[in-house]
């Protein structure tokens, strides 16, 4: 009796699971990282090199504990500049996208100015702005606000610009108000684009506080840490000036991870960018 050929089974590849593909993104960075620090302490051991020149991982650690007490105050003013900077471009970049969404006219007079706002360097408009801002916290606020605040209104605008016809025919069609559409279908269909201006802004709030700092030259015990980095270069204390970069790159990834986070939390259950998908 001759047995009919059994059929090939499929054998699916395991996937692994997602708290172990989660484990890989955080341990592989980590490793990468502590290899080119090794890289580097090992570089800097051999070559024999000064640390006024370049300083060890080790002799930045030990300047960043060191001098501590002085990095942490101009690290929270940094941070407070930055975190008000972007809350007042986030207010003023949506409030702003929807004025000028209103109406074609609107939006020709109103956005070439935030254009131009935009393209001048920023660096270039610090000394007016200290001229007539009341106080120096004041116009670095000001200046971090400016470089912020464009990445969001131009997400925001494109974003509520980018709303399914067949959906406003739709709202039409029922009779929908200018305010209910704006609240339960333009701002809900253009919540991606303002999750990628958050975390572009937040990166540039950064980015400006430091540069505004910088042209302003503020100094004294409420400076940030772009004046630190000006004194550690001027007394050559090396060590301390990777210190305070190594500071400012941890602010700036914090504000990125913290951004990445609210745009998943806001988009993964919904959005197709953030669904997790089978294949």
């Amino acid at each position: 009796m001759i047995m009919p050929p059994s059929s090939p089974v499929a054998i699916k590849p395991t996937a692994p699971s997602r708290s172990h593909e989660m484990l890989l993104k955080i341990v592989v960075p980590i490793l990468v990282v502590f290899v080119l620090l090794a890289a580097w302490q090992i570089g800097v051991v051999v070559s024999g090199v000064p640390q006024y020149i370049l300083p060890s991982p080790v002799a930045a650690g030990a300047a960043l504990i060191k001098d501590w007490g002085t990095l942490a105050p101009a690290l929270w003013v940094t941070t407070k500049i930055t975190l008000a900077s972007l809350a007042l471009a986030l207010i003023g970049g949506v409030g702003i996208a929807v004025f000028l969404v209103q109406s074609r006219w609107i939006e020709l007079a109103f956005y070439p100015i935030t254009v131009i706002l935009q393209v001048t360097p920023i660096v270039a408009i610090a000394p007016l702005i200290l001229i007539y801002a009341p106080s120096t916290q004041v116009a670095l606020l000001i200046c971090a606000f400016l470089v912020a605040f464009f990445p969001i209104l131009s997400n925001m605008v494109q974003g509520l610009k980018s709303v399914d016809h067949n959906l406003l025919n739709l709202f039409d069609l029922y009779g929908a108000s200018r305010l209910q559409t704006l609240l339960y279908l333009k701002l809900p269909a253009s919540l991606p684009y303002f999750m990628t201006g958050l975390r572009i802004g937040g990166g540039l709030a950064l980015i400006a506080a430091v540069v505004a700092e910088f042209a302003a030259g503020s100094a004294g015990a409420g400076s940030g840490l772009a004046f630190r980095l000006l004194e550690a270069q001027y007394r050559l204390n090396i060590p301390r000036l990777f210190a305070a970069l190594f500071l400012l790159s941890c602010l700036g990834v914090l504000i990125f991870a913290i951004t990445s986070f609210i745009s998943w939390l806001a988009l993964h259950r919904w959005h197709e960018s953030s669904i997790k998908r089978e294949n």
